[in-house]
Parts: C-alpha cells; sequence; structure tokens
C-alpha cells in the first residue's frame, strides 16, 4: 500500500503539467491572443483562397515531443492556416461560408473551460436549459409550436439525418416496405440529404426527382401528378423533401402549395432551410417562407446565416413521438437521471450521446447583441448579393435567375468560343489570383460561377474587390483562349 502510494504522488507531479498555474495560463492566453488579433487584422488584406503549398507537412506529424506554444502556432498558421480557402475571409463568397464572429469564440472558450455535459439534463440542467431556450427562439422564428422538439447538431448533414429518421419511423418504412417506399426531392436537394436516406437504411427506397421550372423550384403539378402515379402502382409514398434555400443557387421552394398536396397525402413534409432560413427574420422576406411553418420537420444552421463558427446546426420536428421513438433509449447506468428529468435531454433526441456544449456559441452572442444586428447583417448580405450581380452584368456576365437570398449564379458567354471551356478557364484564374474565392457549379450542362454572400466581413469594399479581380481575370482568360 505505501509503495502504490509513493508510485501514485510520482505520478500525480508529473500528471499536474496537464493543469498549469495563473502564471503560465497568462502566458499561453498572451500567445493565443497574440496569433488571433493578428489573424483578424490581417483578413482585410489577405488572400482569401491560396493553393495547397505547403512548407513541410511533416511537421504536423505527432511525434510525442513537447513543443513550445510560440512554435506550435507557427506551424499551425503555415500548414493550415495559410493553405487553402480562409473560411474566416469576407473574400469567402464561394461556398456557404460559417461565420466566426468573435462572441462564439468566447462561448467554446467557456465551454470548453466548464467542459458541461450537456447531453443530459442530470448531468448539467443548466446547460440542457440553455441549450433548449436558444432552440425555443429558433421555433418562435420559424413559427414552429412550442410543443416541437429540437437538437442542436453540428450541422445541417447530422439534422437532416434526425429528421429523415422520424419520418422513417413514424411512417413505419422498414424490412420490406422499404423497396416500395417513395421520397420526393429535387435535384437541387443537398447531397447530405441523400447521404442521411442511405445512412438511414433508406437506400433502395424509390427515388423521384420532381422537375423544376425556369427558376429552378419544384413544380408542385409535377409533384402530385408523380404522387398520384405512384400510388395507383402500388407503392408507399412517405416523405417529400423540400428547400428553403438551396446551396447551389440559393432558391426557395414553393413551401405552402408543397404543404397542401402533403397534407392531402398524408406524407411527412421537410424542409431544409440550413442555409437559408435565418432570412425569414427579415420582414421583406417572410413572404419567401410562407408554408415553411407547415413543415413537419426543419433543418437550419446558426453556424450559416447566424455568422457562428462552423460546428452549429439545427433540427426541429413538431411529431414528438416520432422523435423519441428513433432516439430515446436508457442504460440501466443512467437509472439516477430517469427520475430527475424536467425537460427533455438531448441525447435523448439524436445519435449523440456524447457532445459539445454547441448551444453557448449561440446564446452568447445573441444575449450580447439582441437580434436587430443579426437582422441588418442578413439584409446586407442579400443586397451586396443583388449589388454584385448588377455589377458583373454591367462587365457583360449573364445572370442567372434573380436570387430568392444572397447565392447568385453568373457566366460569361464569348463570341465563336465554348461557353463552358471559358468559364472553366476563367475558374482557374479566379482561384489563381484567390483575392476573393468564388466556386462554380454545373446546371443543364452549363458551367455556370457561384457568388455566395453570407460571411459576416463581406462589406461593399469586399464585393468592388471582386469586381477588379474579375475584370484581371477575364482579361487573362480572352488572352488565353
Amino acid at each position: 500500500m505505501k509503495e502504490l502510494r509513493t508510485q501514485l504522488l510520482r505520478l500525480e507531479h508529473n500528471a499536474t503539467i496537464l493543469e498549469p498555474n495563473a502564471e503560465v495560463r497568462k502566458k499561453f492566453m498572451n500567445h493565443l491572443e497574440e496569433y488571433a488579433g493578428e489573424f483578424i487584422e490581417n483578413l482585410d488584406t489577405d488572400l482569401s483562397f491560396r493553393s495547397d503549398e505547403t512548407k513541410d507537412p511533416d511537421r504536423l506529424k505527432v511525434n510525442g515531443q513537447s513543443k513550445d506554444l510560440s512554435e506550435i502556432l507557427h506551424i499551425f498558421k503555415e500548414e493550415v492556416d495559410l493553405p487553402g480557402l480562409n473560411p474566416a475571409s469576407g473574400g469567402h463568397l464561394g461556398y456557404i461560408p460559417g461565420g466566426g464572429i468573435f462572441a462564439t469564440a468566447m462561448g467554446d472558450f467557456i465551454a470548453a473551460i466548464s467542459n458541461r455535459y450537456a447531453g443530459l439534463y442530470f448531468g448539467s440542467p443548466g446547460a440542457v436549459r440553455l441549450e433548449n431556450r436558444v432552440i425555443d427562439w429558433m421555433k418562435d422564428v420559424c413559427g414552429y409550436p412550442s410543443s416541437a422538439l429540437g437538437n442542436l447538431t453540428s450541422g445541417g448533414s447530422i439534422a437532416n439525418l434526425i429528421a429523415i429518421t422520424a419520418a422513417r419511423d413514424h411512417h413505419e418504412v422498414e424490412g420490406a416496405a422499404v423497396e416500395k417506399a417513395v421520397i420526393y426531392l429535387s435535384e437541387q436537394t443537398h447531397h447530405c440529404v441523400h447521404k442521411a436516406v442511405r445512412i438511414a437504411g433508406l437506400g433502395k427506397c424509390h427515388m423521384r426527382n420532381i422537375p423544376l421550372d425556369a427558376n429552378y423550384n419544384i413544380r408542385v403539378d409535377s409533384l402530385e401528378e408523380m404522387i398520384n402515379i405512384d400510388l395507383k402502382n402500388g407503392l408507399k409514398p412517405f416523405l417529400v423533401v423540400a428547400s428553403a434555400g438551396t446551396t447551389n443557387i440559393g432558391n426557395i421552394d414553393p413551401l405552402d402549395k408543397i404543404a397542401d398536396i402533403t397534407e392531402a397525402h398524408n406524407l411527412w413534409f421537410h424542409v431544409d432551410a440550413a442555409y437559408g432560413g435565418f432570412f425569414i427574420m427579415l420582414d421583406e422576406l417572410k413572404h419567401k417562407f410562407k408554408g415553411m411553418e407547415r413543415s413537419d420537420s426543419l433543418v437550419i444552421d446558426p453556424h450559416k446565416g447566424l455568422f457562428l463558427a462552423y460546428g452549429l446546426g439545427a433540427v426541429l420536428i413538431k411529431n414528438k413521438a416520432a422523435m423519441l421513438k428513433s432516439h430515446h433509449y436508457r442504460a440501466s447506468y443512467l437509472q439516477d437521471a430517469v427520475e430527475n428529468d424536467q425537460e427533455y435531454s438531448p441525447a435523448d433526441l439524436s445519435p449523440e450521446l456524447t457532445k459539445h456544449f454547441r448551444g453557448l456559441r449561440l446564446w452568447l452572442p445573441l444575449q450580447l447583441y439582441g437580434v436587430e444586428v443579426f437582422q441588418d447583417a442578413l439584409r446586407e448580405k442579400r443586397g451586396l448579393c443583388l449589388y454584385f450581380l448588377e455589377g458583373v452584368r454591367r462587365m457583360g456576365f449573364e445572370i442567372g435567375p434573380e436570387p430568392d437570398l444572397s447565392v447568385g449564379i453568373f457566366r460569361y458567354n464569348p463570341i465563336n468560343k465554348d461557353a463552358n471551356e471559358f468559364n472553366k478557364i476563367l475558374m482557374k484564374e479566379i482561384h489563381k489570383d484567390g483575392r476573393v474565392f468564388l466556386s462554380s457549379t454545373i446546371i443543364n450542362e452549363q458551367i455556370w460561377i457561384r457568388v455566395a454572400v453570407l460571411s459576416f466581413r463581406t462589406h461593399v469594399s469586399t464585393v468592388e474587390k471582386c469586381f477588379d479581380m474579375l475584370e484581371d481575370c477575364l482579361e487573362r482568360t480572352k488572352s488565353l483562349m
């Protein structure tokens, strides 16, 4: 016993390095503050995209040796922060960006320091209450009833998976029923929905791509016709997926008319509003979301429309029984928790048991700033998208459909040259330049360039910098063709 105690005390002495004292913590924080400050201050002048030209990727290997924090941060900057796309840059106009407002980092810092387990009410009632109050706020924003359940996820992928499994279990799509079940969506549906369908064991369902109109929105007459044909043929329609802001071009499907059809046929109506959902907070855009409140489930990502750092999505589901049937389990070692639950625990509403206390990254900014500043920022981003598209139209680009939100598409049509090849080369020049990051997509076999304005750091000066870049890249592309 004495020998074991001596050994434990020796190990304790070595292990205490993991608990730095106040002086060491202050030193660490000074290094981190300096790094973060330099990173933020340089965002306006730094490139938004660099090709992957790392100096020595082997420096990222874990070799078991300790290093000084300043050296670690130097390696991180050169091998991680510099190459590729900088998602924190206001010049990120390509994919749907995650924002990264400073208050997000403060919330995450407190969450990591306090290390609250936000999965079970019994373990941390305050953390669960906090997350549930954030979900309640989102229910109000989206027009969902207070009786609906919700869960904060890592993003839209897990959120969509939770909703689709609930729809599956509510309609009892299992066993032989899977091969007769029918899911309706569009070619503009985000691919994470297709992944969720496969992971949920629904890969053998009949997947129907609903035809789109000239603005790439679901045609409700075609949806109605397809459902009737499938019913006549003895199949079992059960799920319709619509979008409230597609990633590709930012459009909103006719949600209210789709809700009419799903209610008439008793189908589960799911809306993917991961990108666009928070634009409903703008009075001038509320009409575009009419019918979203009638859906059975909804996905919305605060790390998109509320400018938070990556890692916070949300799912809202009206049918409590379906959500609990899919995700609620109890283990014998949690018997103490059963008797003490006063609120729904996140671990009972998603695949996750161990989870990050991610609600704090949203709750803190909402408490710190209120809501109006987020509304004004969203209004600015939509206006910047329209300003951008008008600017490139004057430069000679063809413009796609007027955007519902803050994503638009454009392309250049050269005389007597292949337009797809021209825009492909133009995209290479844009990425080679790197001042601002844009992306491309293919619609109806045509290459289009996308502009997605959602970074809180994107302003008029950013868009005008992009105009300058496009003019330079356009001239270089013309010389190459």
